[in-house]
């Protein structure tokens, strides 16, 4: 029969390897800092209830170690909630907070992202801009999920439609549908392109 010691330890090793497994498909880099963690905090709750015999429930344990090693994104979506009902101060705390809470590679980029959509949200064109150059030039370091990443070219093509750079804008777009075909962001990015296509072509009957 298992002791409680030997279930947490091997809720801990599997709770590892599904997020690496998680983080390849959504195409993200395997995180050595997000491992340690995992592996430190599972062998350090382990030992202490070997050694000083407290009982720790394994589905509290596992919240536990969710809460720990996902506190970035965590608090990123939480920051996207309070951002999204305009209120960015409160939004830019919490990314802050996300930011200085040593993130990894990956989650580090996340918060970029949600920084720079913020920046967006708040009409911050140029910044917003800037900031998503930043974002898309570390990308190919490959830490930035694709889902990230085609949100990251998708907001970048609102932020230049925004600013009526409209070649600037299609580039974008097109980069969003080629980087993840099947997803919500190219669907707008492929009604974004027809939008535009439609004012050309209406400016060009009434010349």
């Amino acid at each position: 029969m298992l002791t409680l010691p030997i279930i947490l330890l091997l809720e801990g090793f599997s709770f590892v390897v599904l997020f690496g497994v998680v983080s390849l498909l959504k195409r993200e880099g395997l995180s050595w800092r997000f491992a340690i963690e995992a592996v430190l905090l599972t062998v350090l709750v382990s030992g202490a209830v070997y050694l000083v015999d407290v009982q720790v429930h394994p589905v509290l344990f596992l919240v536990f170690l969710y809460l720990a090693t996902m506190r970035v994104r965590i608090l990123v979506d939480a920051g996207s909630l309070f951002a999204q009902r305009a209120r960015f101060g409160l939004a830019d705390r919490l990314y802050a907070l996300a930011a200085a809470l040593w993130p990894d590679e990956a989650a580090r980029l996340i918060v970029q992202v949600n920084q720079a959509t913020s920046l967006l949200q708040q009409q911050k064109l140029d910044e917003a801009i800037t900031a998503f150059h930043d974002i898309l030039a570390q990308a190919k370091q490959g830490y930035l999920g694709v889902k990230y990443e085609a949100a990251a070219r998708y907001n970048l093509g609102v932020a230049y439609l925004r600013k009526k750079m409209y070649s600037d804008a299609s580039i974008a777009f097109n980069t969003v549908i080629d980087t993840w075909p099947a997803s919500e962001y190219a669907r707008r990015a492929e009604i974004a392109l027809e939008q535009q296509r439609h004012k050309r072509q209406s400016a060009e009957k009434t010349s």
